[in-house]
């Protein structure tokens, strides 16, 4: 066992926290901040939690370079509320709204959004098991759309947007909860963004949401008040009792990523990871990896043994390995590596042994 008798954690989320965070957390337990009041005791209208909340907004606006006149929001219910809420405050009723499909949540999101209106998708990807994502000029987006709807990393399926897709002219959302703060994202080429905090930034129970002028604008009248942008802006995150404990420990993520080298040394590290393993990946037919050259993620690598009848073994001896979490996704099976933010590369590399030793002893 590593440290503190912790194995190395491919897990989709929650994922791994690097052990210096959650070393910091532990300590603020009992007494946060020398407040005397542990970090899960914390009064949300306190002067002490007013000091977390906004250090951890600006970090995230210094990290992510996030314009001025931008809001930032950390919300609850995960990145399957804004699926509805954000379609129940962008699109008018009976409005339209393009999708690209590229994976489950994706069409997850795209069903409910037709909920409120139209909801089409003008690029689907499942007749290729979502191998790839789409290049511009594979679709287009209606002239009466209202914005284009993405997911910029695609968690069951190993595929990864390494451009900025083309919306025609519209305004972008973009899910991206699997790689936010960890790959390349122009804020000021997107209207609304939203990302669940439990794989790359912290555990589960905080929503990140980023609006432009042009999202914090589209005031509906009559909408549930848990469900209005408008209503949570005004409250300034805390319309009710927020995730406390999540934003703290968001807070000291995002201090720990500045600490590191900011977004870009973020990137570099996972850069570095995921060619590890796709490089083992393709030393062989032994492997067969799941997604395509060029769409390939830097956040989950997913594959498959030639043989198939080998993958219980593999995830059998990699237990006996302390490695954990690579079974795939229920959807799909097979093998999956997060390689989140938190994940060592020093645990890739001890993956990429074992995986070399596997094909040796099996091949």
């Amino acid at each position: 066992m590593g440290a503190l008798g912790r194995i190395h954690n491919f897990g989709g989320g929650p994922a791994v926290l690097p052990l210096e965070v959650v070393t910091e957390v532990a300590e603020s337990l009992p007494n946060m901040n020398g407040s005397g009041v542990g970090v899960m005791e914390v009064s949300h209208r306190s002067s002490v939690f007013q000091e977390v909340i906004d250090s951890a907004m600006d970090r995230m606006r210094r990290i992510l370079a996030i314009p001025e006149d931008y809001e930032i929001l950390f919300l609850q219910g995960g990145a399957t509320t804004q699926f509805y809420m954000t379609a129940l405050n962008l699109m008018s009723q009976n409005g339209m709204a393009d999708f690209l499909v590229t994976g489950i949540w994706a069409k997850k999101a795209l069903a409910e959004a037709n909920r409120i209106g139209d909801g089409n998708a003008v690029w689907d990807g499942s007749d290729n098991d979502f191998k790839t994502v789409p290049n511009d000029g594979d679709y287009s987006i209606r002239e009466d759309a209202a914005y284009l709807h993405y997911t910029s990393n695609n968690t069951l399926f190993g595929t990864q947007f390494h451009h900025l897709p083309d919306s025609g002219g519209k305004p972008r959302v973009v899910d991206a909860s699997s790689d936010i703060c960890g790959a390349p994202l122009d804020v000021s080429e997107h209207d609304l963004i939203y990302a669940g905090a439990q794989k790359n930034l912290g555990p589960s129970g905080v929503t990140v949401v980023i609006l432009s002028p042009w999202a914090a604008s589209r005031r509906k009248e009559g909408l549930p008040t848990m469900m209005d942008y408008h209503i949570h802006l005004s409250k300034r995150s805390m319309l009710n009792t927020p995730n406390t404990y999540g934003i703290f420990v968001l807070d000291r993520m995002l201090s720990w990523v500045e600490r590191n080298g900011g977004l870009e040394g973020a990137i570099q590290r996972n850069k570095v990871k995921s060619e590890m393993l796709y490089s083992v990946l393709d030393g062989s037919e032994f492997w067969s990896p799941h997604a395509e050259e060029g769409s390939r993620s830097m956040m989950n690598v997913t594959w498959n043994l030639a043989e198939e009848s080998l993958e219980p073994t593999f995830l059998a001896e990699a237990t006996e390995n302390e490695m954990g979490g690579l079974k795939g996704h229920r959807y799909i099976g097979g093998i999956r590596a997060s390689l989140y933010n938190g994940c060592p590369v020093e645990s890739v590399e001890a993956l990429a042994s074992f995986m070399t030793g596997f094909e040796s002893r099996h091949g």
